[in-house]
This record gives C-alpha cells, structure tokens and sequence, in this order.
C-alpha cells in the first residue's frame, strides 16, 4: 500500500527512530589515554616544560635516515612485502637477539616486525587469548597495556609489587585462576624505572611454566640501565621459548619513536594466530621504518650507549634537586629506564595538581592513576620522564616542579 501525502506534500514518516548505539561495551570500558590529555595542557599554557612523555631528546642516526632515498629506489619497495618484516631486518633481530640477549630464534621461536611495540603487545592478546581471560599485571603497570587487554575482552589482573618495586613473586602465585592466559613483566620498568633481578624473572617464568600461561616480557628499555645494573631476557632462559613473548622497540634506543618500528619473540606454534592477525590489521610493517631500522641496526649499542651515559649524568641531576622536597616526597631510585615515580601526600583531585602544574609553573608530569595508583587520597603518585629533553630543559623543568609541589603544599 502507498503511502499518502502529508499537509506538506511529503510522505510523513511512520516509523520510530531508535538512537544508535555510539561505540562498542568494550570501549567503554578502557580509560582515556592520559598522555594526548597532558599534552592538551602543555598545547594550552606555552612555554610549559614537558617532563611527561616518555620518549628521548635524539632521534635516529642522521646517517641512516640520510641512505633511505636510495635505498628505496628499488621499485618492488613498492609493493606489500612480507607479513613478518622484510627478511634482512628479521635476520637482523635474529642476530642482536642472539648476541645481546642470548635469545635464539629458529624452529622453538620466530621474530615479528610490528608498527612499534604497542602493536605487538597487541597482536600477541589477540593471538593467544579469548574474552574474559585475563592477564596479571604488576603495579603501577604501563596504561597502554592495560587498555589493549580491555579492548580484547579480557580482565587486566593487577597485583601489588614491593615498596622498591620489585616483584612480589608469592602475590603474582596467588593471582593466578584459570583464567589466567599471561603474567606481564616491563623491565625496566615504565613507569617506575625499576630493574627487575634475573632471580625474579626466572621465578615468574617457572611460575609461568609450571601454570601452563605465557610469560610476557616487555623489554623496549633493554639498553637504559645504570649503576652497572644489567637486563636479563626470560626467553634466554633454557626451555622459555615455548611459553615466552617478548616485545622490543627501536622507540627508545634508538630515537624512531614515530617511525614506528618494533619486534616481539614468540612460541612457533602461535605462527597462524600471529599471521591472522598481522596480516588483517598491518599486512606489513612501513618498508621505510624497516630500512631505517636496518640501517640503525648497523651501527649497534655502540651508537647508542654514550646517550645513555649522558642520561645516567641527567638522572643523578634529577636526584638532586628532587632532594630538595625533603619530606614530602619518597621514591625509591631505580636504576632503568629515564623515569622516577614519586610519592606525594595524598589529594582529592589529582588533576587539578597538575593542571596547576602547567597553569601556574609551567611544567608537566604524568599522574600515577594513569598507571593503576587510583587511591590518590592516599598517595599523589606522578612520573616524571628525563629522557625527554636535552639537559639543561630537564634542570630546568625540575627545578619549576620542586617550586610546584612546595607551592600546592603549603596552600592546599
């Protein structure tokens, strides 16, 4: 039957609007990302020092970015290249992983390219895991990786670590159901800096072993360590291969943060799952990242470990002046990465502490409820990043967030 006119000569509509669902439960669920929301502070108040963001001042080898014209003059560059990476890079991986961590891939392991190690965490939950499972993070844990398991369906599982933040090995025992699919280690440690110890990693790792779950070890920071202080890789470990991922980043080491390029480790079995999912999301990883990465790769740790002696100076710097809070604060002083988390008396909104930060003081640092600390009427936990500016910005970015804390503290 048609439909009759309207008064207006239109065909009136009859049926009822039903309002469109926006996004899905799972998004939901994954907290807002707190660095775009401090680094909305910094854009709105300039002249603001950033100690926020966790990357460092350099960038990649000038030499090596100078090579890619040429190096990309081959036209088959072109074209989708292989899902695991271009081979000269993955052969590349195989041999600093030999090498450096003592990590052999071969039949037990194999080595991925990703668009930087996010990525690769996020494609090894997906690989592995089914809605509802879950994953023991130790806290503070790094909020990306709390986000992508939420995305996935899955529980992220946090559990205490000690007053230096080192792993508590008995609560990551205890956290474990059967719905447990993985135990998550960063070492060192974002956001606290923390090393955790060879014994420790092998605890978890056999506790893994035994629990038939995966060990996933994230290890971007491999190089940034101090006081003699060295990285240890689980997979080294003899028998690891078979339950370890393990996730690696030219981000840091190497100043490629955005070309995005990173690698992870992972059983052989899962290969199928891997491939599904890289080649649905990724296909390949950027072949200009790829030649950079390679070109990178070429010139080795050497490149990089006089900008780590130069940040191991900055950071007893940083030490210093945060001396001067006295009381106020406590930190333990960890020995990796180019961060410090600080405990500050506790507050009622702790946004508004760092809004006051880069509103009044010209500084930013992130909040420690990005990274799980969410009883902050107990304890104002902030980050404070020093890899991220040159030496003299760092002093000075310090010296306004000492003059912050002082100033909230005594007015609040």
């Amino acid at each position: 039957m048609a439909n009759e006119l309207g008064p207006d000569g239109t065909v009136p509509d009859t049926h009822m609007h039903v309002p469109m669902k926006r996004s899905s439960q799972r998004m939901q669920g994954v907290d807002t990302p707190i660095i775009p929301t401090i680094a909305a502070l910094v854009r709105d108040n300039p002249g603001t020092i950033s100690l926020g963001q966790g990357v460092v001042h350099y960038g990649p080898p000038a030499q090596a970015v100078a090579s890619l014209p040429d190096l990309m003059s081959d036209p088959q560059l072109h074209k989708y290249q292989a899902v695991s990476g271009i081979p000269p890079l993955v052969e590349a991986f195989r041999q600093k992983l030999a090498e450096e961590n003592r990590v052999q891939c071969g039949t037990e392991s194999l080595v991925m390219v990703t668009a930087g190690s996010n990525m690769a965490f996020l494609n090894c939950v997906m690989a592995v895991a089914d809605p509802g499972d879950e994953f023991i993070l130790p806290m503070p844990f790094y909020f990306n990786q709390e986000m992508a398991i939420r995305m996935c369906g899955c529980t992220p599982v946090p559990v205490p670590t000690h007053s230096d933040w080192s792993l508590d090995v008995d609560a990551l025992a205890a956290a474990i159901t059967p719905r447990t699919r993985a135990i998550v280690t960063v070492s060192p440690n974002n956001p606290t800096g923390a090393v955790y110890s060879e014994e420790a990693l092998r605890a978890v790792n056999a506790l893994c072993a035994k629990a038939g779950i995966y060990h996933f070890s994230d290890e971007a920071y491999e190089y940034f360590t101090y006081d003699g202080v060295q990285h240890f890789s689980p997979a080294s470990i003899p028998g690891a291969q078979g339950h370890t991922l393990s996730f690696y980043s030219m981000s840091k080491n190497y100043g490629m943060a955005s070309w995005r390029v990173g690698y992870v480790v992972f059983p052989a079995d899962l290969f199928g799952a891997m491939n599904k999912v890289q080649d649905t999301n990724l296909i390949c990883a950027p072949v200009p990242s790829q030649l950079l990465a390679l070109e990178a790769l070429r010139l080795g740790r050497d490149w990089v470990q006089p900008k780590i002696q130069a940040l191991a100076a900055v950071r007893q710097q940083v030490y210093q002046a945060l001396d001067g809070l006295g009381d106020l604060v406590q930190y333990p002083r960890t020995q990796g990465a180019f961060y410090v988390l600080m405990k500050l008396p506790g507050i009622s909104d702790p946004m508004a502490f760092n809004r006051a930060m880069t509103e009044k003081h010209k500084v930013a640092t992130l909040p420690g409820f990005a990274f799980g600390l969410l009883e902050t009427a107990h304890a104002n936990y902030q980050r404070l990043s020093y890899g991220a500016l040159e030496a003299a910005s760092v002093a000075q970015g310090v010296q306004r967030y000492v003059a912050a804390v002082k100033d909230w503290y005594t007015t609040h």
